[in-house]
């Protein structure tokens, strides 16, 4: 979730997020390569994103590749934890609060295109995500109802993740 919407979702999540990379020490790049080419043996891509992560701890592209590693293993818990990592990073860059539950709509323009304050829209999108996937419910719903409340034209789609709540415990044919 937080790869498709961050970096697939055109050219402004594109030119930040190559920001981001541009910041990014040769070093700590050449580590998530590692990592993504021994994707199959944990221990060894797992020591690489630790590498990466401790020469460039709040890089945004360190945390997506971590994010990705652990969300496409299944390891849904400690993607949620890199997505809490990357919320925390990304408030901190942008100088609102960095519990999500306290942020509100007068702190950033969410509304607007700015790339920053997108992706921290994504992220949170994709903390909602995982937290509904871990049947933390409440929680899940929480956070995408602040997604909402932050991104009230549903541009980022955070709707469909209600939506779905909704459904919980109904049949197809239930109205």
């Amino acid at each position: 979730m937080i790869a498709d919407g961050m970096i697939e979702d055109g050219t402004i999540e594109n030119a930040w997020y190559a920001a981001r990379y541009q910041d990014l020490p040769a070093v700590a790049e050449q580590h998530l390569r590692l990592a993504s080419l021994a994707y199959q043996d944990s221990p060894k891509a797992e020591m690489h994103l630790a590498i990466a992560k401790a020469i460039a701890p709040n890089n945004a592209v360190v945390l997506v590749g971590a994010y990705r590693y652990y969300f496409y293993k299944s390891r849904l818990l400690d993607a949620l934890k890199v997505a809490n990592e990357c919320l925390l990073t990304v408030s901190a860059e942008l100088r609102i609060p960095a519990n999500w539950q306290d942020v509100m709509p007068l702190h950033a323009d969410f509304i607007g295109d700015e790339p920053a304050h997108r992706f921290y829209l994504f992220v949170l999108k994709a903390y909602a995500y995982l937290l509904l996937r871990l049947n933390r419910l409440v929680e899940g719903a929480l956070a995408a109802e602040k997604l909402l409340e932050l991104d009230p034209d549903n541009k980022i789609g955070g709707q469909v993740l209600l939506d779905v709540l909704n459904r919980v415990g109904k049949d197809d044919y239930d109205d």
